[in-house]
């Protein structure tokens, strides 16, 4: 995903305005910072020229959570697809910094192409280059430049954030770091700075009082750093610097954690108190969080999404075990029903020999789904899951997981699927797994949550909205479903009780949680496109509600993992990997020569 290059002063683009506005056509103005420019929907009826400053693009579809887009520099322009195919923004842009745009009417851009050839084929040549970055699943310019300020006394963070740039450096970028010394420079002096690094990493100590207030005016995403064995100050000091970023939901929150705790604790308190997008915890001298942290920046972290599917689930046991054997880094977690168990578990900590042995102990060995119950809001009471679940994960809070994790429900109330980022872990699992009919649903606020897989059972495209790194989806819903004979009247009723057969539950198990975790073909076409490795493992002899058959699952879905890493060209972290900034201008380079 290459950077666009930036347009020199005597490109085509960079005349016309210049000679647009000397002529009155063209018009400056300043656009601070958190300022709208154009939204979604708006007629196209102008072209935009970033002149300094920066602007950040989002997508905000119905039901989603809003996607960050990417980020559009100084010498590049906005609107330009729109503009020219006479249709409405797909897209607000909104100014991530106090920005300066020329802005240039429509009928005046179109006369001045047909003036000057180049400024088309200029612009051409950018709108290529964009929809590359789009066919390739990329952005059209991922941040570059982030700050990180303190939040209460974490301690010095100059030494943390000069590791973060080594290790973005072995990733075979540019870095630097940039601290107070660079307090009183001039606008020119970041410019270059930014224009010349492929990463800029400013960092404000808890004594940078003025240079707090400019990093949080500089960058394109800010990290807040308080430390994870303290309780959150009350008054988080200068919050309404970051008021842009924070309301475009780019202000992220990173707990330094103390390099012996065994798991965070006390971490909601500090979302209560920051409102992060997202949540990171770090422990002093382990170099595998400041490697994860770098994979974030760079765009390289691996996020993990399992979908829901019963006992097939299992199969995400052996597709996990894959990708631990083969090195790939999982960074972001996510899942619905079953697949959100297995990713809590990974979100715990837990290994490979943890999870396969909390897994058994809690599905296997004996079925969760036979305290049988006169079926008033379900055929089980449910009390044996939820004993199960309090018992392998505790009172674990969601925000003192490892990892980013969230899992969906399905709010029958409102209509919408329901995202668990907080609160009680085995409360967010517990909703997730409630199958209408089989488990009593939950509640919260007066709302009632049942299986997400009923409104989204594999949610590969939530995961797109919080990180720009590769997504890996294991989705087991796939193959064969259920047939007739998954659904007979048992001949006998004596005989299937004296089988054991009942403590899978009544047929009607089947046909409930089949029919849950049919997505509609829209729902699973935009999942699946937003993965970039699919995995769908062949787990149709696995009835669906056959919580025993747990080795031929895990066994299927460590196959299907091997054989989809085995048929990559490169590791996964790289899959999106952008560019350098050596190896973009090569390949402009590449691409002006070829259309010269």
């Amino acid at each position: 995903m290459a950077r666009l290059p930036e347009i020199p002063d005597d490109s085509a683009l960079a005349r016309l305005f210049s000679q647009e506005r000397a002529q009155g056509d063209a018009t400056w103005f300043s656009l601070p910072g958190g300022q709208i420019l154009y939204a979604a929907g708006d007629p196209a009826d102008q072209l935009y020229f970033v002149r300094a400053g920066r602007l950040g693009a989002f997508r905000r579809d119905e039901g989603h959570e809003p996607q960050f887009l990417g980020v559009i520099r100084p010498g590049e322009p906005a609107g330009e697809m729109a503009l020219i195919a006479g249709a409405p923004h797909s897209a607000d842009v909104v100014a991530l910094r106090d920005s300066e745009i020329f802005a240039l009417p429509r009928e005046a851009f179109f006369e001045a192409c047909e003036a000057d050839a180049s400024v088309m084929t200029e612009l051409a040549r950018l709108m290529i280059l964009r929809t590359r970055q789009a066919h390739n699943r990329g952005t059209m310019g991922e941040p570059s430049v982030f700050g990180f300020v303190p939040v209460g006394q974490p301690g010095l963070l100059r030494p943390l954030v000069e590791r973060l740039a080594l290790e973005i450096a072995r990733l075979d970028y540019s870095a630097t770091c940039v601290g107070s010394e660079a307090a009183s420079a001039p606008t020119e002096w970041f410019s270059e700075v930014e224009r010349t690094h492929d990463f800029v990493l400013y960092v404000a100590e808890t004594t940078d009082v003025g240079w707090r207030q400019v990093v949080s005016r500089q960058v394109d995403r800010l990290f807040r750093v308080g430390r994870g064995d303290r309780k959150p100050p009350k008054v988080t000091p200068n919050a309404y610097l970051a008021a842009p970023l924070q309301a475009q939901q780019l202000v992220d929150l990173i707990l330094v954690q103390p390099a012996t705790v065994k798991a965070p604790e006390g971490s909601e308190a500090w979302t209560d108190a920051v409102q992060p997008a997202r949540l990171f915890h770090m422990r002093r001298d382990h170099d595998g969080d400041v490697q994860r942290l770098a994979r974030v920046l760079t765009g390289q972290s691996v996020g993990l999404v399992l979908s829901g599917g019963g006992a097939r689930a299992y199969a995400h046991v052996g597709a996990v075990r894959a990708l631990r054997e083969r090195n790939v880094p999982i960074d972001f977690v996510g899942g619905v029903s079953m697949g959100a168990i297995v990713a809590a578990g990974l979100a715990m900590g837990w290994d490979d020999e943890e999870l396969h042995r909390r897994i058994q102990e809690a599905f296997v060995n004996s079925s969760p789904l036979d305290d049988m119950a006169l079926p008033i809001l379900a055929m089980t009471r449910g009390e044996k899951v939820s004993a199960r679940l309090a018992h392998h994960f505790g009172d674990t809070q969601i925000a003192d997981l490892w990892l980013p994790f969230f899992c969906l429900s399905s709010n029958l109330t409102t209509g919408a699927y329901h995202m668990h980022r907080r609160g009680l872990l085995r409360q967010a699992l517990r909703a997730t797994i409630s199958l209408p009919g089989v488990l009593p649903p939950a509640t919260e606020d007066n709302n009632v949550l049942v299986d997400g897989a009923v409104l989204k059972n594999f949610p590969a495209d939530v995961m797109r909205a919080s990180q720009l790194g590769p997504i890996v989806g294991v989705d087991v819903t796939g193959g064969r479903s259920i047939t007739a004979d998954d659904v007979a009247r048992p001949e006998s009723a004596w005989r299937w009780l004296l089988s054991g057969q009942w403590r899978k539950g009544p047929p009607i198990v089947s046909l409930l949680m089949r029919a849950a975790t049919v997505s509609s073909g829209r729902d699973l076409i935009a999942a699946r496109e937003a993965t970039d490795v699919l995995v769908m493992p062949e787990v149709g002899r696995v009835e669906i509600r056959d919580f025993a058959a747990y080795e031929p699952a895990v066994a299927e879905g460590y196959r299907a993992m091997n054989e989809a890493l085995d048929k990559l060209d490169r590791p996964v972290q790289e899959l999106r990997r952008r560019p350098s900034l050596e190896e973009s201008t090569s390949a402009v380079r590449m691409l002006s020569t070829a259309a010269g």
